[in-house]
């Protein structure tokens, strides 16, 4: 397909609104961004026009179902809704835009997902994974955090402030509330993913995060056989593209100028 600078695609049942900046992938590398359990396509801001910019990249950008002007996800969510998003959604989310190299890049939600896809399939087009703030087991500070954003969605300013970006606000948001109280979501652990990742790996990680520790940076070193690079931000909290924009944007080009070069050289001796 044509992919145009925005539109939607169908992915099983599921419309998925999505953006594209720079390059087309048959042209350049693609950055595929894979957003927060709160985030959407346009939530990204302007990061993914300075990612591109900064890279020479082409930046993928979409709102999982449920999200942004997405369609509504089935709900309640099983506790391995994430497995099925990387598994089952991602893969024909690459296939359906062309993807032929390139990175994930995910935050939180998007990280795990980018971290099981990589675990899980063994795709030569992936060349490396970026995680911000990503999840690799529960923590009693998640699930601590998450709760107070129930109260905050229900008794306080968080559901009019989301509703300015999610067409279906609930569905937005229980779809992602509800699971990781779900007691069942308390045994959810994607350590073992991490063992099967054969590219390089980034980790951007906020000193004062509020929904993890640096115990999920301890997990990835310890259960990963492929490299892991690791970039800690002093006083950012869960979202360093927001709250770091500059340190996570020269981060993210650093290892991503550093992995397609390889992958360059690579061919250019193969040649």
């Amino acid at each position: 397909m044509t992919l145009q600078s925005s539109g939607t695609l169908a992915i099983g049942d599921a419309r998925i609104e999505y953006r594209m900046i720079g390059p087309a992938p048959d042209a350049a590398p693609t950055l595929v961004l894979l957003h927060e359990g709160l985030g959407c396509a346009a939530l990204w801001g302007d990061f993914p026009q300075r990612l591109s910019e900064a890279t020479g990249c082409g930046v993928f950008v979409y709102s999982r179902a449920g999200y942004g002007a997405s369609s509504p996800a089935a709900l309640p969510r099983e506790p391995d809704y994430m497995h099925v998003e990387a598994l089952d959604v991602l893969p024909r989310v690459l296939d359906a835009i062309g993807f032929r190299r390139g990175l994930l890049i995910g935050h939180s939600d998007g990280a795990s997902i980018a971290a099981i896809y990589a675990g899980g399939i063994q795709d030569h087009r992936v060349r490396g994974v970026a995680l911000m703030a990503p999840h690799f087991v529960v923590e009693d500070v998640s699930i601590a955090s998450i709760a107070q954003a129930k109260a905050a969605y229900e008794s306080g300013d968080l559901k009019p402030k989301l509703a300015r970006w999610h067409q279906n606000v609930d569905n937005a948001f229980y779809g992602w509330n509800s699971a990781w109280l779900d007691p069942r979501f308390r045994d959810w652990n994607i350590s073992d993913s991490l063992a099967y990742i054969r590219v390089p790996v980034l980790i951007i990680q906020g000193e004062n995060d509020q929904y993890g520790t640096m115990r999920q940076i301890e997990i990835a070193q310890e259960e990963c056989y492929c490299p892991v690079d690791v970039a800690v931000l002093s006083g950012v909290g869960h979202s360093p593209y927001r709250e770091a924009a500059d340190e996570t944007l020269t981060a993210l080009s650093e290892f991503t100028d550093r992995i397609l070069r390889v992958h360059e050289n690579a061919t250019d001796r193969a040649a």
